[in-house]
């Protein structure tokens, strides 16, 4: 597993890491004995970067997570969590007593004194535009409550605005072959100015691994069937906010793209995530998983050999003529 710098904590970390929201519950239940069993295939196939979030299951991922790295302070693995979506979206909500009740529950929740890597978790531009949020993150770095902070993001134009600060270690967006926009602008601007990038819903929410259909049903509890208007939070989230059934046309032909074009035996997911950390400025990628096998699956992704040029151009057209009109401009 290649490894890539995360300069504000002075490592560096797996280019392929693990997204635990499926550790949560919106997903559908996962056991406790599941949940360890996915991280420590992870592990196992080089993994050393987990995020999580304290909004996931209400803290049960990070609790999971938390239990699964204390029992292995010699594995060198780095904890990234998010604080902030557990109140209501309002500048007024990240305020200062807010930001220390959120860290003070993510440490316990964790079982550490210092947390990795925290990350606003989707704020209103409104909270990454003001000074003061910056102040307040710089302040819980001096006591000793975070090492670093990053914010995640659901458009481009808040990526951008992150990293006009200096101390911002790293910026969370959604990226994959279905939602290429960062391409444009954001990525250029880490390389610039050495911010981390940390890419998520790489496989549009379990889309392009090309195992659904227009008829697939998903559990009532999972956000694939309640999310789908964006009613519980932004679309963008689920499917990457592609519709439903254009995103099940897609998948279909990456598979086929997969098969003729990409390297040799690589599954449609693999493809998919080798294609996010082909990319220039991507530190790494944090598809989910629900079980060890997916999750072995999934770091193998990270011994691939970049895509071919033919692939690379094949999977930009096929953006062109199903994707692109159905992405928000605002992303």
């Amino acid at each position: 597993m290649e490894s890539r710098p995360l300069p504000a904590l002075e490592r560096s970390i797996s280019s392929i890491g693990i997204g635990t929201w499926q550790l949560g519950t919106d997903w559908g239940e996962v056991t406790p004995a599941d949940a360890e069993a996915t991280l420590q295939a992870a592990v196992d196939a080089g993994v050393t970067f987990i995020d999580t979030a304290d909004v996931y299951g209400d803290g049960r991922s990070e609790r999971l997570v938390g239990a699964f790295v204390r029992a292995r302070p010699e594995a060198g693995l780095t904890v990234a969590t998010k604080m902030g979506r557990r109140a209501e979206q309002t500048y007024e909500s990240y305020n200062r007593d807010s930001f220390l009740a959120w860290n003070d529950r993510s440490r316990q929740n964790l079982g550490v004194e210092t947390i990795d890597l925290v990350q606003l978790h989707c704020p209103p531009s409104e909270v990454i535009e003001a000074q003061r949020t910056w102040d307040w993150l710089d302040e819980m770095v001096a006591e000793g409550r975070v090492r670093a902070y990053g914010v995640s993001v659901e458009t481009c134009a808040q990526a951008l605005e992150a990293m006009r600060r200096p101390a911002c270690a790293s910026v969370q967006i959604i990226l994959n072959i279905l939602r290429r926009k960062p391409l444009e602008e954001v990525l250029p601007a880490a390389l610039a100015t050495g911010t981390a990038i940390i890419a998520r819903v790489p496989l549009a929410s379990g889309l392009l691994s090309g195992r659904y259909r227009e008829d697939t049903v998903f559990a009532a509890s999972d956000h694939r069937s309640y999310n789908r208007d964006g009613s519980a939070f932004d679309v963008g989230e689920t499917f990457s906010g592609v519709p439903y059934e254009v995103g099940v046309a897609a998948a279909r032909e990456l598979t086929a793209l997969a098969r003729e074009l990409g390297p040799e035996g690589a599954s449609p997911a693999q493809v998919a995530l080798r294609w996010v950390i082909d990319q220039p400025g991507v530190t790494t990628v944090i598809p989910g998983a629900r079980n060890a096998a997916q999750a072995r699956a999934n770091a193998e992704a990270g011994s691939l050999p970049p895509l071919s040029a033919d692939l690379e151009a094949a999977l930009a057209e096929l953006y062109e003529r199903l994707i692109r009109e159905h992405v928000h401009t605002r992303w």
